[in-house]
């Protein structure tokens, strides 16, 4: 068989290079001696008939009306896909479209399509720089944080705690949402190709899906050496002690 990555509106939520989480995905696949192909669905006409895992990335604000538009059109199927436990990741702007909503600066309120608890609130100021985090599910996750928006309502599931940057901000100390195998983040980098056990996890729980076994490949330790590196680097320079993590 071959897994079937869907990469949601990479035309429009690709600013920070997060659609190549799918390209992540897929690599770390073919590495493990599985099939895995990448689609691009700008609109909900190109849905494939089998999907295995999805991808959806941050835009800017200017695009955020449109984006919901589209992925409305794809509503019924990322509902059924979050019940059936198809793993979705949701970055930036992208996780924020999967909310109860959005409400901007300057006084719009974008209804978000429900697919996670909780809604982005304006903060005082933009925040960007590293953010470093400890999750009870793959240990220290590293990225780069990049948003005006504070996330409310995440407190019961987040994908972990914050141990350097903002995350959700509002002083919750928390970083994500997490439902079932649906993951929102702030966490650009791309997340997956910082943060190796975060992808395996995903692939994990496709092919457990799909009734196959995945085990990383040979190559995944090369990759992976590079990941690990990057990651000390990253919390040193943000005064993380590897203890904290």
């Amino acid at each position: 068989m071959t897994f079937t990555i869907v990469s949601l509106l990479p035309t429009l939520q690709n600013t920070n290079g997060d659609a190549q989480n799918a390209a992540v995905l897929a690599q770390r696949a073919r590495w493990a001696g599985l099939d895995a192909e990448v689609i691009a669905v700008d609109d909900g006409s190109a849905l494939p008939e089998r999907v295995d895992a999805v991808v959806l990335g941050s835009g800017s604000d200017a695009s955020l009306e449109t984006s919901r538009e589209l992925l409305l059109g794809m509503h019924d199927e990322l509902r059924r896909w979050g019940t059936e436990g198809v793993p979705i990741l949701a970055v930036g702007t992208g996780w924020e479209l999967l909310s109860w909503g959005i409400e901007t600066a300057g006084g719009r309120s974008i209804e978000g399509l429900g697919i996670l608890p909780g809604r982005a609130v304006p903060r005082d100021g933009r925040v960007t720089g590293d953010l470093i985090v400890k999750s009870p599910l793959f240990g220290a996750l590293v990225g780069f944080e990049n948003h005006a928006r504070d996330y409310l309502g995440a407190e019961g599931s987040p994908l972990g705690r914050v141990r350097s940057g903002e995350g959700n901000g509002r002083d919750s100390g928390q970083e994500g949402v997490v439902m079932g195998a649906v993951f929102g983040t702030h966490l650009h980098g791309p997340v997956l190709a910082k943060n190796p056990r975060f992808a395996d996890h995903l692939l994990g729980v496709m092919a457990e899906r799909a009734g196959e076994v995945y085990s990383p490949g040979g190559r995944t330790a090369e990759v992976d050496a590079y990941a690990a590196t990057a990651r000390d680097a990253q919390t040193r320079a943000a005064g993380v002690e590897a203890s904290a993590l």
